[in-house]
């Protein structure tokens, strides 16, 4: 009998497709052999897949379809991963090492852009990994130094069962973002660990410049903008306004720059210096994917980034009240 910690990996999708058929390929090759998964799409499906449950849910929510999934799961280990994302082979070896520690509830790790994404998508990811546009929460995307955390996103977020059941699982009044409120319930109320590990390694398909990426970055801007308000403890930090703060520069200094020349040279001066570090930006991208046009496309890429962020988290910390 073995003494190894059975998982479930729970994959919400709104339909079986290539890239969930993708991901199940690689989840069987893992280095790892006490696990079971559990795909849930809207409708039924008759596809097969080794080691695995199909559970229609009907048309809701991720939030929802891993409640649920996590109510059907055998292991004592839940696995959350997106439908576009697939582990490296080592990926729950190098996490169920970490639950040894009984203080340790949840681990992540990065979910980083395959090499056969599209150009598009590849300087979505390098939007994503960079400095610039992520600041020190770059981690997410790209293996940095192991640490602990006290939020991270659910493509790529192992939790033990029980304390996810002690948590209430995910608030489902909140897509994206429901994965901040059970972090924060873990961390926070409970007062277990959560650790990022570089080596929990996910790829995770990235979607394209423009308008894809910059919906996706609206969702997340508007959430985080109305937890900063709500949610404090760990969305009111400053790093989180600073695109705000940028976009509200940008147009009042251009207005104000028309009012003393003193203003328009220090508004000058602040562009300039943020026109160099979009190009350091580009030409170290541009070295790391030995690819130019991915290195041309992240500067637009980030600056419409910061634009469409800063714009968005002041909608959602003006909120009153949301529900999803």
């Amino acid at each position: 009998m073995s003494n190894k910690k059975g998982v479930s990996i729970i994959i919400p999708v709104k339909r079986i497709n290539n890239y969930i058929r993708e991901s199940v390929s690689h989840i069987l090759k893992l280095y790892y052999d006490e696990f079971e998964i559990i795909i849930l799409p809207d409708e039924a499906d008759t596809e097969v897949f080794s080691k695995t449950r199909i559970i229609a849910t009907g048309p809701i929510g991720p939030a929802e379809k891993r409640d649920i999934g996590a109510k059907h799961a055998k292991g004592e280990i839940l696995a959350f991963l997106d439908d576009d994302a697939y582990p490296r082979t080592d990926w729950l070896k190098n996490a169920v090492r970490h639950f040894e520690n009984s203080d340790v509830a949840a681990i992540g790790g990065p979910a980083v852009t395959p090499a056969d994404d599209s150009v598009w998508q590849k300087a979505s990811g390098a939007v994503f990994a960079s400095w610039l546009a992520s600041g020190k929460y770059d981690y997410r995307y790209i293996p940095k130094n192991s640490r602990e955390v006290d939020d991270y996103p659910s493509v790529n977020l192992i939790i033990r069962k029980d304390i996810f059941n002690k948590a209430g699982g995910f608030d489902s009044n909140y897509w994206p973002g429901e994965d901040t409120k059970l972090c924060l319930d873990i961390t926070k109320k409970l007062g277990k660990k959560i650790i990022y590990d570089p080596e929990v390694f996910v790829y995770h398909h990235r979607r394209p410049l423009f308008l894809s990426h910059l919906r996706q970055v609206s969702r997340y801007a508007f959430h985080r903008g109305y937890f900063a308000k709500i949610l404090p403890e760990t969305s009111l930090r400053f790093g989180y306004f600073v695109p705000s703060l940028f976009l509200l520069g940008l147009f009042l200094g251009g207005i104000l720059s028309a009012v003393h020349n003193t203003i328009l040279l220090l508004y000058i001066t602040i562009l300039l210096m943020y026109i160099v570090m979009l190009l350091g930006t580009a030409m170290l991208i541009t070295l790391k994917e030995k690819n130019i046009l991915v290195g041309v496309l992240t500067v637009p890429g980030i600056f419409l980034t910061h634009l469409v962020y800063g714009y968005n988290f002041i909608k959602g910390f003006l909120k009153v009240r949301y529900k999803r």
